[in-house]
């Protein structure tokens, strides 16, 4: 590109937060669940200085609005928990300080003992992931102790820490649970979706190797790796839908009539007949790569051809799922029940083509039986996956019935 048609030094920068902004606007994903948590976290600091600071003339406003940004979660269970465990971490360093402060004093050996017991008592597993706020509390307790004058005066300003920290906390949680309280909804089907499609791309790649009769070390080694790397997508799906189902914990838009039948019992059975398919997988990627160099012949072409049949009617299935949204689950569903049959067409050719053969379906040294009894396992998980989304269906007709719409149940 000449200097004189170069592009203005920001236009790049600008296009890409005016999409950021596009994305935030029309959809609720990422962008969207950002902007809530900076708009909600802003709004809860701000009422807790201006109780701490204005209202109540505190001498330490600050721990406050630090504590309302710490409960603003991603669930609404998630800020009672945690507003719980930090209030109580507060309360024991604030009380090991005290109790240390006045029986020895404000010198070296008390905050050395101070430190000690706050450490042991935030190992405490009761506390969860707050355990380090003891020490910290403990830390700001001793200073505040040290710099006052007199006991009365101590013992107030250490009450108001814990009163500040409780404040914080009511308003943080308060806020998240009044002002667009999260449902993770979406999430669940972005979890599943990556999977199916990380499934779905490997798929792709092995049966057309197969059918080209490709099974040299550079194929299928590659093949074994990234279906050992699946393992990791389907960590962050179960987050996902753990994540999903605990935001209705406590939630009141789970009262709402698009929310109240949703238990993500669907996605949850989707999720684990995906997850069983990755093993499933895994296993015929093995099988694949120890696949002895001298196994050749026509049997052994046709049976590849047959099975390279078998996994391009099952990556079908994997593609349909990873496009899976409850909005338009009804024609999803008939969909993935006729690639299913058409699956189990091609399972049911493979087998009957493979007894008529030579091959060595029992010989535990060849994998033709090992890879037959995945095909069998493959397709009693694509089966189950598109009875699951049926039942879901036909439960939401019923709840539609009763009053509830049913394009929001899945």
């Amino acid at each position: 590109m000449r200097s004189d048609q170069r592009e203005p030094a920001g236009t790049g920068r600008g296009a890409r937060i005016r999409q950021w902004w596009t994305r935030a606007k029309g959809s609720s994903g990422h962008e969207r669940h950002t902007l809530d948590m900076i708009g909600k976290s802003t709004l809860a600091a701000t009422l807790s200085w201006y109780v701490a600071y204005d209202l109540m003339a505190a001498a330490s406003p600050a721990f406050a609005p630090f504590s309302a940004v710490l409960m603003i979660q991603v669930t609404v269970y998630r800020s009672l928990l945690q507003s719980l465990r930090y209030v109580g971490a507060v309360c024991a360093g604030v009380l090991v300080q005290a109790a240390l402060g006045f029986l020895a004093g404000p010198d070296l050996v008390t905050f050395v003992l101070v430190v000690i017991i706050a450490m042991v008592i935030g190992r405490w597993r009761r506390l969860g992931e707050q355990g380090h706020q003891v020490v910290t509390a403990a830390f700001f307790a001793f200073s505040t102790y040290v710099t006052s004058s007199g006991n009365p005066q101590r013992l107030e300003q250490l009450g108001q820490i814990v009163l500040l920290v409780a404040i914080g906390c009511a308003i943080g949680v308060l806020v998240n649970l009044t002002l667009f309280p999260p449902m993770r909804y979406r999430g669940a089907e972005e979890g599943i979706r990556n999977l199916a499609h990380a499934l779905c791309d490997l798929i792709g790649d092995v049966y057309p190797a197969l059918r080209e009769g490709e099974l040299g070390e550079e194929h299928t080694g590659q093949w074994r790796a990234r279906a050992a790397r699946t393992s990791s997508i389907t960590d962050q799906a179960r987050s996902a839908l753990d994540t999903a189902v605990e935001a209705k914990y406590y939630n009141p838009w789970r009262l709402l009539p698009r929310h109240r039948h949703r238990d993500f019992s669907g996605y949850q059975q989707v999720f684990e007949a995906l997850e069983r398919v990755t093993h499933q997988v895994a296993s015929m990627t093995r099988a694949l790569d120890q696949w002895p160099g001298d196994e050749t012949g026509a049997d052994r072409d046709s049976f590849l051809c047959d099975y390279a049949d078998l996994l391009e009617a099952l990556g079908e299935i994997t593609r349909q799922l990873s496009q899976i949204d409850e909005r338009h689950l009804t024609e999803q569903a008939a969909e993935l029940c006729r690639a299913a049959e058409a699956a189990q067409h091609k399972r049911t050719g493979l087998v009957e083509n493979a007894q008529r053969t030579d091959l060595a379906l029992d010989d535990p040294s060849r994998p033709y039986g090992i890879l037959l009894a995945e095909a069998l396992r493959l397709m009693e998980e694509a089966q189950h996956t598109c009875d699951v989304l049926q039942y879901s269906i036909d439960r939401s007709g019923k709840a539609c019935a009763d009053g509830a719409p049913s394009a929001e149940t899945a």
